[in-house]
């Protein structure tokens, strides 16, 4: 899906009807503005992801979307309805998953999903069929008259994913779905999460992983700091930043400063150098001509490399040229780029 920019929108251009508009939200908890301000649509049938690290506010604007809290300011409306004024109706046409599984162990999984059937108003029969219709699409059905205790974090995940799905919602909100799952687990759920997509669910969901949002989200918010600062298609807004880069290393040794002077007028931007992996980035205008360019500078100063490459920007590096911070892969949390 192609991209062009509009301020700091990102658009392709497409118009249909939106599932979720979001008009200058915020959300106030004593003088911290955990929303300030967002702006937002999803169209119907799409995968929108609010990508940030912790405390960005995208578990925020979810709860307010979800009707779980209210906002101090602005508006949202879900599937046309006000989520505040209209909350009631809005709840019975809408699921949600949350970070972490909201499943009670002690039950088996039939038992859980059967029970959240009940919760909406479904009767007997019908939530009992529900219930096993899901564990056979999630890939649970043998272990579905099993006590939940003794289900991986995979399997517990996919069982709220599931009874999210009960009341079959035309839009399903997903917080963090992937968070403290294995990466077969991750791969795994990603392939539900398709699947969903397929019968037309418009999705919104969370994440503090580049590549899941990359993965799965026809479109991506960055979110930080409360606020939405820039939304695309993931192609969009690695363009953005400046298209493909050179990444190159070099022996221990080797004057990283010295590197800079000779490339700097062939990068078309920052030249990002990683002292402790010898590891040299910097966005280009020209490409494979860059490339040789480059290559030819560096040659002539007797500055020998032993592995270059061409390649486009990552995700991460699209939030941190966007925010000026990175996000560690370990926790989510954003620090300061050390520069």
């Amino acid at each position: 899906m192609d991209g062009t920019i509009t301020g700091d929108t990102i658009t392709d251009g497409t118009s249909t009807d939106d599932a979720i508009v979001i008009e200058g939200l915020v959300k106030r908890y004593g003088d911290l503005d955990a929303l300030a301000g967002i702006d937002l649509r999803v169209p119907s049938g799409t995968v929108m992801a609010l990508l940030g690290p912790n405390g960005a506010g995208k578990t925020t604007a979810v709860r307010v979307l979800t009707t779980l809290i209210t906002p101090t300011e602005g508006s949202a409306r879900v599937l046309g309805l006000d989520v505040v004024a209209e909350a009631d109706d809005l709840r019975a046409r809408i699921g949600a998953s949350g970070q972490y599984a909201a499943v009670d162990e002690y039950l088996t999984g039939f038992e859980n999903l059967e029970m959240v059937g009940r919760l909406y108003h479904l009767g007997t029969r019908a939530a009992r069929s529900r219930a096993r219709e899901l564990l056979d699409r999630f890939d649970l059905a043998e272990a579905g008259d099993r006590p939940v205790k003794g289900y991986s974090g995979g399997m517990r995940r996919r069982l709220d994913l599931a009874g999210a799905l009960v009341a079959e919602p035309e839009v399903l909100f997903l917080d963090e779905p992937t968070t403290g799952l294995d990466p077969r687990a991750r791969l795994s759920l990603w392939d539900v999460i398709d699947d969903l997509v397929s019968r037309g669910t418009t999705l919104l969901l969370t994440t503090q992983y580049m590549d899941e949002a990359e993965r799965l989200a026809d479109d991506v918010a960055v979110i930080d700091r409360g606020r939405v600062i820039a939304r695309g298609t993931a192609d969009a807004l690695k363009e953005r930043i400046g298209g493909e880069r050179i990444e190159l290393s070099v022996e221990n040794g080797t004057d990283l400063d010295r590197i800079r002077s000779v490339l700097g007028d062939v990068s078309a931007g920052d030249i990002d150098v990683n002292v402790k992996a010898r590891r040299v980035t910097f966005p280009v205008d020209a490409g494979a001509d860059s490339l040789v360019d480059a290559l030819t500078r560096l040659s002539r100063a007797d500055i020998e490399v032993f592995d270059v490459g061409l390649r486009r920007p990552t995700m991460d590096e699209v939030f941190l040229t966007l925010t000026g911070r990175e996000v560690d892969g370990d926790d989510g949390a954003a620090k300061e780029k050390d520069r």
